[in-house]
């Protein structure tokens, strides 16, 4: 598991894969090092680490590095850049879960409707279910078959 949570294939390089070096981190951000190095101290963007402690960031890391920076330039305090940041991985881990319960409810409902089917098919066949919607009560009669 990587420091997110994740599996991955150690072979197989995503946006999470955590391969840049500060140095290279902060040329394809345009910030320097020392920036990096406050970002990660903050919270607002905090790359994987080596076994010996050196800062490696991934394309997602970049990415977030150039976010906090435009924020920054809009005129953005880093307590609300981090904020904004926290808030928008809520968002997302939300968006998440709905989609989760949401594939969760359409197999129950799939699982109900089977199980509702699979009843209906052993009722008996002398019986008629009867529904009277004009009324709100209903009388309902029936009378068993006499077996001669």
């Amino acid at each position: 598991m990587d420091g997110r949570g994740a599996r991955r294939n150690p072979y197989e390089l995503t946006d999470e894969s955590p391969v840049y070096v500060i140095s290279v981190a902060a040329q394809l951000s345009g910030l320097h090092p020392q920036t990096l190095r406050q970002y990660d101290r903050l919270g607002l963007v905090s790359p994987d680490r080596t076994a010996g402690r050196g800062r490696r960031y991934s394309a997602r890391d970049i990415e977030l590095l150039r976010q906090v920076q435009q924020l920054s330039q809009d005129g953005i305090n880093l307590a609300g850049i981090k904020r904004i940041i926290e808030l928008e991985n809520q968002v997302a881990a939300l968006q998440a879960r709905v989609v989760e319960l949401q594939a969760g409810l359409e197999g129950a409902a799939a699982a109900m409707r089977q199980r509702e089917a699979a009843v209906h098919a052993s009722y008996r066949r002398d019986l008629v279910p009867y529904e009277d919607v004009q009324q709100a009560s209903a009388l309902v009669v029936w009378r068993p078959k006499r077996d001669t």
